[in-house]
């Protein structure tokens, strides 16, 4: 957060200081700013830059939030123009009254704040004006601009519709009924009482207004109208219903006012007073108001459609980086335009810091420059979906990857000092003696990418001593030391042996060694001595075969011999790993010969570890080991670096950032059930080598916890049968089964009983020793290995115990399904398994119906654990009662088992008609002699017409022996016939039994009669205005005719009275009565046997003055 920067206090006469400067302004806005209608307002306000260390950001501000400058566009216009020191911007705004109110001018550095505010007040009504802001702002240091383009938006119009503060106060009006005043009010002035009484929404004060004026009315056209509204899912479809008055009229369907035409989308259906509209494969422009339109007459409803779940396919990876890197977290969902919120350690954050980019289906999260306190979970969060990842970040440190060597020159040569430092962003300063080098003409700083160099030409004796390299920003110096040459002329003889002259204190180790990193280059520059001048020959390998060996005598080329003057160059340009051998260096003259040989060293990285994998895994942990590289680079080798990542992603994480020396290492904060892969990089004092080839991907899982609820189910002579349960936590690398093990009480030694995992719960551990006490336990066993094991407390003797409680515990275990009747049809295989237990091993027997069983008609096979019965082809006659008896010396076990096979019944008996009236016909019949062996569920019965004879079914499981049969044809012949049920169908065709229709002679009765008044009319008192009925009822034949009579006189086509006649019910409705329609009222039946008639007395009071408040509110309702 910047830090505040204190203003003085105002003047005490409140007027505003315009040239004082306070804080980071030079002149200030005014305090107040009156705009005329159709004048321009010039504000200024001046800031000083010149202590800044960057150009500040200022911004224009209306309230608390809306940023002027956020708005440029259609209309707010900015124009700026530049001098040489100062910046001008000139904003134009256009304004109505409602853009009166607070501004304020906020001006931010690096470090720093100042903020200044103003009001503006427009006086007139509904003018417009025109308000220029011109920013001037000083630059001493530097100049830039921003580009206008990145600031373009629309105005908010909720903001400009609020109504303008007034600087003088209103007068108080008394209280309008807005909705009252726009109902009358024609449509060109709903705008301007909008903006008179502060309406801020029009569109919704529209959508009101235009409810408010529809007068509701009763639907004629519809008995049943639409629902209120209607909900779908995308993609769905969705049936839109309403039930008309007519089923010969047509209707229209609406959508948001517009028809819709039939399509492949849109189904619109007829069947007869029901209309649809079927919307298949809804989408969100399916979301809207639907009509459906008879006439004038109309009923509309509302369709939403439901978004499906928004689903995340890609999930986060996890980062590794040091401060400042750029982080961007990366998902991907499976719709585009969804919704996707981001957090850290499950906060949702807002901070500008965050930039959030979308591309497609793609959602980043993106991270400039990372910090320490952007360490933590970040999370993406969908309606459908959840996916996290782990941000590392990890304090930079700058490596030396090369210091700075020492040199030796002569006068008039050229000095080079470089260093390569891991960070190529990193700036730096020289120094010599600690003195801050400058550069000149002859002394040059360059910096390219992570090299380092100073560069002094044309070495003079006052250059020589300490020069050290400092970075910018860590505490860390290389340092380096310059020696200068002297040349001494002595009086030399004519004649003089020649001599070489190295120079030990440059790159040379030893005496006779150079080392020299690859890739760079190698000058070794030998002083020569000797008169005459001596010839010199550099030549490469070892001096035993110096004679076989080519000499080195190119002038140019990677590897050269430069000659000069008492001076001999060997110069090798970008070493390589070949360069590395003893060279030689002869001269000679007539006087004599000298000869120094030089061993060139090149170190470089070393070449990627070999053979990374994964040896063991864990819950979240990973054991990976590799080989040591084939060539360490000539330098022993430091540690390792490690990095690894999901399968299938790009991205990399570092695993750590200091060396690691061993070459088996422990990764750890995986994630089970998810595959990864690793890499690894070696480091010796050179650099960093290529990555290893990736390792096969590992999932990191855990073995399972120990089996439970281990205990033996049975022990005899030489086996022990051993059950337990499944661990209680298994993970992600399942379960493959259960090795078992034992071994003797007191021995160490565990045998494996299995030699393949058992997937049972249970085993049967076999070859023990008789007599000997043995312990036993179970592991699980998955990919991750072995669980711990399941142990039992004691060991068991094994010796089977026969005694009385053995033999108490003999018993059948008879299946469920044989406790019951066993049902079996004919023809069909019965196979009974009958499991049983007991010790010493029991004897068996069978029995049907208290006889022994005939082995030639039911196979019986029994074993030490159970007993089956078997028949191959059941018939009726093995239905039964079956006795399996289990029995053990004196004592025994008995069960029972009845069979029954059943097969269809035969068919009904004596199928006959015994009456028969208008359509229907009667029917009987008896039960059939062969019921298949079992209960007759139901019968059947089925019709034909003599002349079509095709059968149609009438009746199915019908319980009773008889049945009606209805809607037949009056004159034609049928046939009839009825089959029986059991379980296993019908029964066989049974004869059908025919009907021929003879009508039976009736004498018509004769039902005349004279009118009579069953119900009388009943006296009444009604109140005026409600409207009543009065009723009775008549009998007679024929249809007598109606009379309604008011004190004697006929009641005529009059449209006060409704009169109806339903079924002899007789009603005459008098519509709202008052005190006139009072008197005598009578009802006259008349036909031509006779006639009838009724009389009561109506009485009508007048209303109260509660019920005619009643009334007019009913009213209003109506």
């Amino acid at each position: 957060m910047p830090e505040p920067v204190p203003a003085d206090a105002p003047p005490e006469d409140g007027e505003p200081q315009t040239t004082e400067l306070t804080g980071l302004f030079v002149e200030r806005p005014p305090d107040h700013v009156d705009a005329v209608t159709g004048k321009d307002v010039t504000v200024i306000a001046k800031v000083d830059s010149s202590t800044l260390a960057r150009k500040p950001t200022m911004k224009w501000l209306k309230g608390k939030w809306l940023d002027l400058g956020s708005k440029a566009g259609k209309h707010v216009q900015f124009k700026e123009s530049y001098d040489r020191d100062t910046k001008v911007c000139d904003i134009l705004i256009y304004l109505v009254p409602g853009d009166a109110g607070g501004y304020r001018c906020e001006v931010t550095a690096k470090d720093k704040c100042d903020s200044s505010t103003f009001e503006v007040s427009v006086e007139g009504e509904y003018a417009c004006s025109w308000l220029q802001c011109t920013v001037c702002i000083m630059f001493i240091c530097f100049h830039t601009h921003r580009d206008a383009g990145e600031d373009e938006g629309e105005l908010d119009f909720s903001a400009l519709l609020k109504a303008a503060k007034k600087k003088k106060p209103e007068k108080e009006e008394p209280e309008v009924d807005v909705w009252e005043l726009l109902k009358n009010a024609h449509p060109s002035e709903y705008e301007k009482i909008a903006f008179k009484y502060g309406i801020t929404d029009l569109r919704g004060m529209l959508k009101r207004l235009k409810k408010m004026k529809v007068e509701p009315k009763y639907s004629e056209a519809f008995l049943k109208r639409l629902d209120s509204c209607y909900s779908v899912e995308k993609g769905k479809r969705i049936v839109l219903k309403c039930e008309v008055v007519d089923p010969d009229i047509q209707v229209t369907w609406m959508k948001n006012g517009q028809e819709i035409k039939p399509s492949a989308k849109y189904v619109m259906e007829s069947n007869g007073n029901i209309r649809t509209l079927t919307i298949n494969k809804t989408t969100l422009a399916d979301d809207a108001a639907y009509e459906c339109v008879v006439g004038e007459d109309k009923c509309d409803t509302e369709v939403y459609v439901k978004e499906p779940p928004v689903t995340i396919t890609k999930l986060m990876d996890d980062y590794h980086v040091v401060v400042g890197e750029r982080v961007e977290f990366e998902i991907e969902v499976s719709e585009e335009g969804a919704h996707v919120m981001w957090s850290v350690n499950i906060l949702t954050f807002y901070s500008t810091k965050y930039r959030f980019k979308k591309d497609g289906r793609k959602h980043i999260l993106i991270i400039q420059e990372a910090t320490l306190d952007d360490i933590g979970m970040y999370h993406a969060w969908t309606n459908g979906g959840h996916t996290k990842g782990e941000l590392e970040v990890e304090e930079k440190q700058l490596e030396v990857l090369q210091d700075i060597a020492d040199l030796t020159v002569k006068a008039t040569e050229q000095a080079v000092f470089k260093c390569e430092v891991s960070d190529e962003k990193v700036t730096g300063k020289w120094f010599k003696d600690g003195v801050e080098v400058k550069p000149s003409e002859r002394i040059k700083m360059t910096h390219t990418g992570r090299f380092h160099r100073l560069v002094i030409d044309d070495v003079k004796p006052e250059d020589a001593g300490d020069y050290t390299f400092i970075p910018d920003g860590y505490a860390l110096s290389l340092s380096a030391k310059l020696n200068f040459l002297e040349i001494k002329i002595d009086y030399v003889p004519k004649q003089e042996p020649p001599k070489i002259h190295l120079d030990t204190t440059g790159n040379m180790v030893s005496q006779n060694t150079i080392i020299v990193v690859a890739g760079n280059k190698l000058r070794l520059d030998v002083e020569i001595t000797g008169e005459p001048a001596p010839t010199v020959v550099w030549s490469k390998g070892d001096t035993e075969y110096l004679n076989q060996i080519p000499p080195i005598t190119g002038t140019e080329g990677r590897v050269r011999v430069e000659a000069k003057k008492d001076l001999s160059s060997f110069i090798i340009e970008g070493a390589e790993r070949e360069d590395e051998a003893n060279y030689t260096i002869c001269v000679t003259n007539p006087v004599g010969e000298d000869k120094a040989m030089l061993f060139v060293k090149i170190v470089d990285v070393p070449d990627p570890p070999e053979h990374v994998k994964c040896t063991s895994v864990g819950e979240d942990t990973a054991t990976i080991i590799w080989d040591v590289p084939k060539f360490d680079g000539g330098a022993p080798i430091k540690g390792y670096l490690m990095e690894r990542k999901k399968k299938g992603s790009s991205r990399w994480t570092k695993l750590n950032f200091d060396v690691y020396p061993s070459t088996t290492y422990e990764a750890k904060r995986m994630i089970e059930g998810v595959l990864y892969e690793m890499r690894v990089f070696a480091v010796n004092s050179i650099g960093l080598s290529q990555p290893s080839l990736t390792s096969k991907p590992f999932m990191p899982i855990a073995p399972t916890s120990e089996p439970t609820r281990l205990s033996v189910n049975d022990v005899t002579d030489s086996t022990c049968s051993l059950k337990w349960l499944a661990p209680e936590k298994i993970g992600a690398g399942g379960l493959d089964g259960y090795i078992i093990e034992y071994c003797k009480e007191g021995d160490t030694e565990w045998v494996q009983a299995n030699q393949e995992p058992c997937e049972r719960q249970g085993y049967v551990v076999r070859g023990l020793p008789v007599g000997e006490k043995i312990n036993f336990r179970v592991v699980a066993v998955n990919i991750a290995g072995r669980s711990p094991p399941a142990i039992m407390t004691q060991p068991v003797t094994i010796r089977e115990i026969v005694g009385e409680s053995v033999r108490l515990n003999q018993r059948i275990r008879l299946p469920r399904e044989l406790r019951t009747k066993y049902l079996k049809r004919v023809g069909e295989k019965i196979n009974l398994t009958i499991p049983f237990q007991g010790k010493p091993r029991p004897v068996v027997t069978w029995s049907k119906d208290g006889k022994p069983i005939d082995p030639k008609v039911v196979n019986i096979r029994t074993s030490n654990i159970d007993t089956i019965l078997f028949i191959r082809s059941a018939e009726r006659e093995h239905s039964g009662k079956y006795d399996l008896v289990l029995q053990i010396e004196n004592m025994e076990d008995r069960a029972t088992i009845e069979i029954r096979v059943v097969e269809k019944p035969g068919p009904p008996l004596n199928l006959r008609v015994t009456d028969v009236w208008g359509f229907n016909a009667a029917l009987e019949w008896e039960p059939p002699r062969d019921d298949g062996n079992c209960e007759i569920t139901g019968y059947t019965i089925q019709k034909a017409d003599m002349k079509t004879k095709e059968w149609f079914t009438v009746y199915e499981h019908n319980r009773r022996p008889n049945c009606t049969v209805s809607d037949l044809i009056m004159g034609n012949e049928f046939m009839f016939r009825v089959y029986s049920e059991n379980i296993c169908g019908l029964s066989e065709d049974a004869p059908p039994f025919c009907l021929v229709h003879k009508p039976i002679p009736y004498k018509e009765k004769d039902m005349c009669c004279v009118p009579k008044f069953t119900q009388p009319l009943v006296d009444r008192s009604v109140v005026a205005g409600y409207s009543t009925a009065i009723s009775c009822s008549v009998k007679g034949y024929p249809k007598p005719k109606i009379i309604w009579m008011k004190n004697k006189m006929i009641i005529g086509e009059d449209p006060k009275y409704l009169m109806q006649n339903n079924q002899g019910v007789l009603t005459l409705n008098i519509r709202k009565p008052s005190t006139f329609d009072g008197g005598k009222y009578s009802c006259m039946a008349v036909n031509e046997l006779g006639q009838d008639e009724v009389v009561c007395k109506l009485d009508v009071r007048g209303m109260n003055k509660g019920e005619q408040r009643s009334q007019r509110v009913m009213g209003r309702k109506a």
